[in-house]
Order: C-alpha cells, then structure tokens, then sequence
C-alpha cells in the first residue's frame, strides 16, 4: 500500500510538471491534456464505454531525463538474432488505431466553424468525405454521413519511418463503411498490411470492442498497439501504448514523431517489447486500480 502511495505522488509530481511546462511553451493543448490525463477521452466516434472515474493514465510521454534507450531491460535484437534453426528474428508488428490516435473525425454539419478555422490556420492537414453507415433514413435508403477528418500532425511522414523497420497493421473499433475511406486517404502508399475493423474486436464483461492481439500471432513478443484508449487492448496489457487523444483543438501537437517515433524505432530492438512496456506504464496495475481483476489479464 505505501508503495502504491508513493507512486500516486510521483505521479501526481510529474504530472504537475508538465502541466508547468505546457503553460511555459504556450502550446494551447493543457486543457485536452488535462481531460486526457483523469481518463477523460472526447471524439466524434468514441465509445460510451469511457469512463469519468478511470484513475490517472501513464500516456506516452518520454520523461525530459529518460531517453527510450535509457528504459532498455530486454536484450536488443541483432540481424545475426535467430531462434535456433537459422531464422532471424521477426519484424516488429505496430498495430494502430485510427480515431484519436492517428486522425480525429467530425460529422461536418456538427463541426464549430471556430475550430475548424483554428485548425486550418495552424496548418492542419483535412480532408472530407462521404461515410456509409449502417443506419437507414425514413425511406429505407442508405444514410450517408458527411465527415471532416484532421490528420494527426506528421502523420505520412510517421507512417513512412514506421513501415520502415516495421509491419504496420491498422485496427479500429470502427465499422468498415465509416473507417475504410479515411484508410484509402491517409494510406495512399498501402504502407498498411493488413486492416481490421469493429467485427474483429471482442466485447467481454467488463469492455465492448477490445482487440485481441492474439488474432495476429501467438507470440507476442514482438508486437506493440498504440491506442489513445487503453481498454482496447485489456486483454494484452503489456503490449500496449497509451498515447494521447488527438483531436481539432490541438493543432501544434507533436506525439507522432517526438513521442511515439523514437519509442517504436527503440522497441524495434528488443527482442521481447514486454518488460520495456511493463517498466514504462505498469498497464496491469492502472487496469487493476480501475476495477480490472488481474485474473481477466492475459500477461
């Protein structure tokens, strides 16, 4: 119990820190980083399963002090790496979700014009397009949603360095209709192997719509997903990255490349990703401090 006291105040500490810092920078983001950090997430698709009472989440934010090299607790993989029987080892597999994470998306008849205008002058890259849902109008006819998509700040170039060293795999509690022509735009390169939408997702008693990483590979050394909602992947907590929501009203945000890059490039290295994650977010304790029993962890 005192260590878990300690940990809530150094937490706490850091968390004031950056707080401290945001205001010094001037970067007008402290208000979503606020919402962000008491569990609080906001987006035009996200789920009703969020909740207001989630403890502190540990986002993926690499401590001014720390370096992704200074975290390293696993071995770190070689070419000459191979399992025994002349194979080398495999490339890391990033999954990646979409809303909050790599884009944020608006019904574009909902979307505040000052935010949109805000957005554009800071030089945001947007797009619109037409969705299909699964809802239908009065007359039985397919209804079509009209939607404005923010890219995440350095998005393309994230994705190029990403596939690079990596397998990218994109996984969305989205449906098809509503996700795959936001896919089509960003990935014009077809730098995603492999896309996966709301039917691969699994609801347990405690979470609709998880991603069960196991549909990829039984082994899971060598996989990572980085989602701004970390009950997506509850039933691995020691493969995931929480990063932060991403929305319009962060136009100067930067996790894409400053953040999340560098930590890939690093876990790329390692021949098991696990202990570095377990070392840097301690997922299994948050999900156990906000009423996740450790038997329903698939460590």
């Amino acid at each position: 119990m005192l260590v878990q006291v300690w940990k809530g105040m150094v937490n706490w500490f850091g968390f004031l820190l950056r707080l401290i810092l945001q205001s010094i920078r001037g970067i007008p983001s402290m208000a979503q980083m606020l919402l962000s950090y008491v569990g609080f997430r906001y987006s035009a698709s996200s789920s009703s399963s969020s909740s207001s009472s989630s403890k502190p989440l540990p986002l993926a934010e690499i401590p001014l002090h720390q370096t992704p090299q200074q975290i390293s607790v696993s071995p770190e993989v070689s070419d000459a790496d191979d399992d025994g029987f002349g194979h080398t080892a495999e490339k890391l597999t990033v999954v990646l979700d979409l809303d909050g994470t790599l884009v944020c998306a608006y019904e574009t008849c909902s979307l505040p014009a000052s935010i949109h205008t805000r957005a554009i002058q800071a030089g945001l890259k947007w797009f619109e397009l037409e969705c299909i849902t699964s809802d239908k109008e009065c007359e039985g006819k397919t209804k079509i949603n009209y939607v404005t998509v923010f890219e995440r700040p350095g998005l393309r170039e994230f994705l190029k360095q990403i596939s690079e060293f990596a397998d990218l795999v994109l996984f969305t509690a989205g449906l098809e209709g509503y996700a795959r022509p936001i896919v089509d735009r960003i990935d014009t390169e077809n730098r995603f192997s492999l896309r996966l939408y709301r039917p691969s997702t699994i609801s347990t008693e405690y979470r609709e719509h998880m991603k069960d990483l196991s549909c990829l590979s039984k082994d899971l050394c060598r996989i990572v997903i980085v989602d701004d909602n970390p009950f997506s992947f509850l039933l691995q907590p020691l493969n995931g990255i929480p990063c932060m929501p991403f929305s319009a009203g962060q136009p100067y945000d930067n996790q894409l490349l400053d953040v999340l890059l560098p930590l890939l490039k690093h876990l790329s290295l390692q021949k098991d990703v696990r202990p570095v994650l377990l070392e840097m977010f301690h997922m299994p304790e948050w999900f156990q401090m906000n009423g996740i029993p450790a038997s329903s962890l698939v460590m």
